[in-house]
């Protein structure tokens, strides 16, 4: 099983990336927040990895540190949470913002998570709770209760840059499981951003905070 990947970074396309290692390239799904925290094209890049071998595919999703993989592995463990989900839940939520829906039974922005509907999130809620229980560390840093949307917007990437990104922008959220109408309403209006992972992002914060447009970007 391949566990971890150090290499050049050669393609960033979120949500997938390709490292170069000894001119083997790997292509890992990440979440966006690991993508965020990854640096230029053609440095150097470490990445925790999670292994899934199929009968039709092996699959490698990465991410930045071991917290956030073994979150991923726990996530995985719940009935009807696959790896594509649960990483949009990462890419929607950073752990800090995760935990504290989980400690909340905050059931409505999990909801805003694609793929999570209310069942899903009550599972959520009730089977990760109870393993943040035997996993303090997990908690270091989570906002109090009521300030994970001011968290959000602490957190959210300026886009006062210009740019045509919009395109791949879009794409990578079709990907993390939105809808295509969905993905354009979240783009719908933003400023142009000096990269497609910082308008994701701010696509991720606005769709959590609910502060969406009603039409679609044209």
């Amino acid at each position: 099983m391949i566990g971890r990947l150090r290499g050049i970074l050669i393609e960033k396309q979120p949500p997938l990336v390709v490292i170069d290692v000894q001119g083997v390239g790997y292509e890992v799904e990440a979440p966006i927040n690991t993508i965020l925290a990854l640096p230029a094209l053609g440095e150097t890049a470490v990445l925790f990895t999670h292994m899934v071998v199929r009968e039709d595919a092996q699959l490698l999703y990465g991410f930045s540190n071991d917290t956030e993989r073994r979150l991923f592995r726990e996530l995985i463990k719940i009935s009807g949470v696959g790896p594509r989900m649960a990483l949009a839940i990462l890419s929607g939520m950073d752990r800090a913002q995760l935990v504290r829906c989980l400690l909340d039974s905050d059931t409505k922005a999990l909801t805003q998570l694609p793929g999570v509907g209310k069942k899903t999130a009550e599972r959520l809620i009730i089977e990760m709770r109870d393993r943040l229980e035997k996993w303090p560390e997990l908690k270091m840093g989570v906002p109090q209760g009521g300030d994970m949307l001011a968290a959000l917007d602490e957190d959210a990437v300026p886009a006062d840059v210009a740019s045509d990104h919009y395109a791949d922008a879009e794409a990578a959220l079709i990907a993390l499981g939105y809808k295509p109408t969905e993905a354009a309403r979240m783009l719908n209006g933003l400023d142009a951003a000096d990269s497609t992972e910082a308008l994701i992002k701010q696509a991720l914060t606005r769709k959590l905070s609910g502060n969406m447009p009603r039409g679609a970007r044209s």
